[in-house]
């Protein structure tokens, strides 16, 4: 009777478990969306440990099949596994960037290192691999068709290059490696949030002197809030550090700040020298075990780069196209700045942003806060969702009843043409201090057609940290803000409007170096008057942007071109220096770093200063010897566009030709294919060169 009473509890138990964690089963809401409003942080561990379990059980059930291997029950099979834990990862992963504490650091610290062991355990899995080398050794006998062929490619080739082949103590050695780097790269991410948030600097009405009124009444604001009253509290969040930067007169405070700034993470309890020291040597050990020279010839086998030389020859031919225009470009900075003075005067990385924007204003009569008033955040949204409605014909419509996991989130439908449903998309816009810094854009769900033929639609995100409304005023962006939701658009619309039958081909699931194509394309309308006319209107009287603001808007773009690209390249550079070495770095990291930029040097470098330990791209963000990637798809998207200027920048049929060739296609083919049946021919770096002014047009 015990016994049976035991097992009465135990079921009952499971079923009431079943029935309060919503993340157990598939979510009963509106187009399968999370239902935030039910899920709270102690469901995540349980959910995750759930869904490992029941992903395991569906390996076994593929290793143990007695059936021959084929297509369906080995490929497709291992697409589909893991379906529980995919949502509730899905669910879980986006809200440690965008909603994060320290309990959902510990949940995080407490499932990565079962994640990477599950991981570890299916790539190391012999039969399971036995099983996926017969499909790939006999595909022929197969009837696939092209999407099918990229599944297999690619889920050979992953095993291939993750270890499959390994034997012995080789296998327990990559397990370790990869557990290792797993921590250690969430550490590093969890030490640079942290340390950013805890920065707050309390100034007082004589310090602010330049500095634009939206930014001192924010800062009133904030120091209200943390107890400061009659003070002002400035952080280094990207909107607050950037203006400061841009506007304040106070040289010593812009000093003060941009020290601080770009020395974290090399002190104190945050400190990631070492840690990053230790995942670049693990990653070096890792790519050794599996037949490469260098962490960055192995990850770059599945990039459309393809090898390091091919890295290094853009960054390094795009760095001779740049040089002398950056040599141009600083030597009147300085001559204007030493004018200001009344002497001699050498400008340095605190003053860059200073200097940079009063010549800007005399030359172009431009000043961001100037326009600022034509780009409030809700006419900004029309303009952005309505570029996708003139190119693709998309609908955004807000809806109520779908939960969000913050007040400040919006949820809209979003429809194709025809009416029929695409996906969802939630906007997310303003700081706080349980987001990370910076924009970008994740799923929460991808999508994928089931075995039934239903097509499972996305729902898809798009996180910034444009500053939120003070008192009557509303969000006002500037024009870099406007551009990042250009970006950051372009990614969701690649989410959006895929059309894949496999969920790990479907979207953004492309190679590194061709993802950031369609977000870096959009960011060209910016400058283009058909596309401002359309939004851009002053928040208090309603008035058009003037064409003559528009005109010095698209003037000033290519102002300060050479140095943003620099900028970029300097960056690359780091990320393939500490990526392609062969041996152990023995260097300190500042020797190491600096060395690794002095061709692309903007700067002397400042004592103290350092870009690596709080180079969250490379090492914790999946861009590790990738974060060249963003010049790659600046060539790509500005040939791209080029078509559309030559066509029409609104024209049907070159945007439907990005949709169906780019947009929809997902990873489902190389991306060197699906880019030239788009364009009809190879990138040249001509068109960015032209855009930048670096050539003139002809």
């Amino acid at each position: 009777m015990r016994k049976q009473l035991f097992f009465l509890t135990f079921i009952l138990l499971a079923m009431i478990s079943n029935a309060t964690n919503p993340l157990f089963n598939e979510f009963n809401t509106p187009h399968n969306t999370p239902p935030f409003n039910l899920i709270n942080q102690n469901h995540y561990e349980e959910a995750i440990k759930r869904g490992l379990e029941l992903a395991q059980k569906e390996i076994d059930s593929i290793v143990s099949n007695p059936e021959e291997p084929t297509f369906d029950n080995t490929i497709v099979a291992l697409s589909l596994a893991g379906g529980d834990l995919n949502r509730a990862l899905g669910v879980f992963y986006p809200l440690t960037s965008s909603l994060s504490d320290d309990r959902m650091i510990e949940i995080t610290n407490n499932v990565s290192p079962l994640l990477s062991e599950y991981s570890t355990s299916i790539i190391l899995n012999q039969q399971l691999w036995n099983r996926i080398k017969s499909v790939y050794d006999n595909r022929d006998k197969f009837n696939l068709d092209t999407e099918d062929k990229m599944l297999l490619e690619n889920t050979y080739e992953s095993f291939a290059s993750s270890g499959a082949n390994l034997q012995g103590k080789d296998r327990e050695t990559f397990a370790a490696l990869n557990a290792e780097i797993s921590d250690l790269t969430n550490k590093f991410g969890q030490n640079v949030l942290r340390e950013l948030n805890s920065y707050k600097f309390y100034l007082t009405e004589k310090d602010l002197d330049g500095l634009p009124e939206s930014l001192i009444e924010e800062a009133a604001i904030a120091a209200k809030e943390n107890g400061h009253e009659g003070e002002y509290m400035f952080t280094l969040a990207a909107p607050v550090y950037s203006r400061f930067l841009k506007y304040s007169t106070r040289r010593d405070l812009r000093e003060k700040m941009w020290r601080v700034y770009n020395s974290r993470n090399t002190k104190g309890e945050y400190n990631n020298l070492h840690i990053m020291a230790r995942i670049v040597e693990l990653r070096r050990q890792l790519a050794k075990l599996l037949g490469s020279d260098t962490y960055a010839a192995y990850t770059l086998k599945r990039k459309m780069a393809k090898t390091p030389e091919n890295v290094m020859n853009l960054l390094n031919q795009l760095s001779t196209a740049y040089r002398p225009a950056l040599d141009a470009e600083m030597k009147e900075l300085n001559a204007f700045a030493s004018e200001i003075e009344g002497k001699p005067f050498e400008v340095k990385p605190w003053d860059y942003s200073y200097y940079s924007e009063k010549l800007k204003k005399q030359k172009y009569d431009f000043d961001t806060e100037l326009i600022r008033p034509y780009f409030e955040l809700n006419n900004v949204i029309d303009g952005v969702f309505g570029l996708a409605t003139k190119l693709y014909g998309l609908k955004f419509t807000q809806n109520p009843d779908i939960a969000v996991y913050h007040p400040d989130v919006k949820a809209f439908d979003v429809t194709d043409a025809d009416g029929s449903f695409i996906g969802v998309l939630y906007t997310d816009f303003f700081p706080r201090e349980s987001k990370t810094s910076g924009a970008w854009m994740t799923n929460f769900s991808e999508q994928y057609i089931d075995a039934n033929g239903k097509d499972h639609r996305p729902v898809v995100s798009i996180v910034m940290n444009f500053s939120k409304p003070v008192g009557d005023k509303p969000s006002l962006l500037t024009p870099d803000e406007v551009n990042t939701f250009l970006h950051e658009f372009g990614h969701a619309l690649h989410g959006l409007l895929t059309k894949c039958k496999y969920e790990g081909l479907s979207g953004t699931n492309v190679y590194r170096d061709f993802v950031e194509l369609p977000s870096q394309f959009n960011e060209n309308y910016l400058t283009q008057q058909d596309f401002l006319n359309g939004f851009a209107r002053h928040y208090q009287t309603g008035d058009s942007i003037p064409a003559e603001m528009i005109d010095r808007l698209i003037a000033q773009e290519r102002y300060g071109a050479a140095y943003a690209c620099m900028r970029q390249l300097m960056f690359g550079l780091i990320d393939m220096a500490w990526h392609n070495s062969p041996d152990s770095i023995t260097l300190d990291p500042a020797t190491f770093e600096h060395n690794a930029y002095k061709n692309v040097q903007i700067f002397k470098p400042v004592e103290g200063a350092l870009t690596s330990p709080q180079f969250t791209h490379i090492f914790s963000g999946g861009y590790a010897a990738g974060y060249y990637s963003y010049k790659w798809a600046e060539v790509l998207d500005a040939d791209a566009f080029s078509l559309f200027k030559e066509k029409g920048i609104f024209d049907p049929e070159t945007a439907r030709s990005f949709r169906t060739n780019i947009l929809e296609r997902g990873g489902t083919e190389k991306p060197d294919v699906l880019y030239r049946r788009f364009r009809g021919q190879d990138p040249t770096i001509n068109a960015l060169l032209k855009r930048d002014g670096i050539t003139q047009s002809k």
